[in-house]
């Protein structure tokens, strides 16, 4: 899917470039700018997805599945690199408006309606569970949705002549990006520094193994993301009575997985009485 998408969207961006410049379209070239960024981004979540499925090794004993997550930063730094660009001219142009052939930037603006929207389709069904994919789905669905105020722009700007609604429309089409960028940007930075990932209630955790049974105390709880996708558990569990045995941690690993979607959990057994004094400050 992603070679379809970055083929596709390598294709359109050729097209958008050269009508947004024989049109003098601000926003067409803005919106081709942008899209060549989403290009580069596929590229890169596609990279991300290769890596998080290499094999691990003896050095690196998780594989390289925070391959996945590095992309997505870089993904949400070309985007920002992107919006700084467009406002710039599109304030530029404020003062200094150009005449537009809005035929062509409401024919080709909505070709792009087409294009953004199978591309995001495309990538929909892994962009909930996956970060790296998310970013992609929403960079598509967000140009599908620029691409529709290209084209309700350019259908306004050949109506009333209004020539500065064009770096306007850039302008709306930096804030866009901008805001989404932001968000995306921050959640791929706070699942690389190892936070737990959103879609996991931590103290939901913590109250779902301190009611297993034998269970008497707990500490040293740690979930973390794996990559973009995915997480670990690591916790001491606390059991007077002693280790209860290994179908104890297969049905605790099972419901992990089946309550919080945590595949990859290491549990410590202790009785309590000799757990180690850095233990007994965690609690």
């Amino acid at each position: 899917m992603f070679a379809i998408g970055i083929a596709i969207n390598a294709a359109f961006v050729g097209l958008e470039a050269w009508a947004g410049w024989y049109s003098g379209s601000l926003a067409l070239l803005s919106d081709a700018g942008h899209n060549l960024g989403d290009v580069l981004g596929l590229a890169l979540a596609w990279l991300g997805a290769w890596a998080a499925q290499r094999p691990s090794s003896a050095r690196y004993t998780w594989g390289w599945r925070r391959g996945a997550l590095l992309a997505a930063l870089l993904n949400a730094a070309l985007l920002a690199v992107a919006v700084v660009a467009i406002a710039w001219e599109a304030i530029r142009r404020l003062g200094e408006p150009a005449p537009v052939d809005t035929g062509i930037v409401v024919g080709v603006a909505a070709a792009g309606i087409v294009v953004n929207g199978l591309t995001a389709w495309l990538l929909s069904r892994g962009g909930q569970a996956d970060v790296n994919m998310r970013g992609a789905f929403l960079h598509m669905a967000a140009d599908a949705a620029v691409s529709a105020g290209v084209v309700v722009g350019g259908l306004v700007v050949a109506a009333t002549g209004w020539l500065r609604l064009d770096p306007i429309i850039s302008l709306g089409i930096a804030a866009l990006v901008g805001w989404s960028t932001l968000a995306f940007a921050r959640q791929s930075l706070a699942l690389s520094m190892d936070a737990v990932p959103e879609a996991i209630d931590p103290a939901a955790v913590e109250r779902h193994l301190r009611a297993l049974p034998g269970v008497a105390g707990l500490h040293d709880l740690h979930v973390w993301p794996l990559g973009s996708s995915g997480a670990a558990l690591s916790a001491h569990l606390e059991m007077p009575a002693g280790h209860p045995g290994d179908a104890f941690l297969v049905a605790a690993r099972a419901s992990l997985e089946r309550e919080f979607g945590i595949g990859h959990v290491t549990l410590q057994i202790e009785t309590g009485g000799d757990c180690p004094q850095d233990c007994a400050r965690d609690r």
